[in-house]
């Protein structure tokens, strides 16, 4: 089997697999939710503010971004979709994340910094 086929073969085992569908999953359930839409419109909308007042110097960076995390965390607390979504594409780009750090570990015999804690890498212990 030359590369090429093992990449593909990783490639559907990825799209298959349960991160992947909890993620896709997730994502459709917020698109589909008119209450969690409306939410998102009204943070996004927000962000637009917040950039226009840093932007005219209103708010400082620091500021900005205070006020946008607790603007993000009312929003999950309107729509708890968001957060399902969150987590679902945290855990899905963590998996991804694991499978890269695995072939680079192969490629270049590195993990670059190895924390010793396996959920932060493919783990080479």
């Amino acid at each position: 089997m030359t590369v090429i086929e093992k990449t593909r073969e990783l490639g559907e085992l990825i799209q298959n697999s349960p991160e992947m569908k909890a993620y896709k999953d997730a994502e459709a359930a917020q698109n589909a939710d008119e209450a969690t839409q409306e939410c998102m419109k009204e943070f996004n909308l927000n962000r637009l503010n917040l950039a226009r007042d840093m932007q005219n110097g209103k708010l400082s960076r620091e500021e900005a971004i205070e006020k946008n995390n607790q603007a993000f965390e009312d929003l999950c607390e309107k729509a708890p979709l968001v957060r399902e979504y969150v987590k679902a594409k945290e855990a899905f780009d963590t998996m991804v994340n694991q499978v890269n750090t695995i072939i680079n570990f192969y490629i270049t015999g590195s993990t670059g910094d190895c924390t010793h804690d396996c959920s932060t890498c493919g783990g080479c212990h």
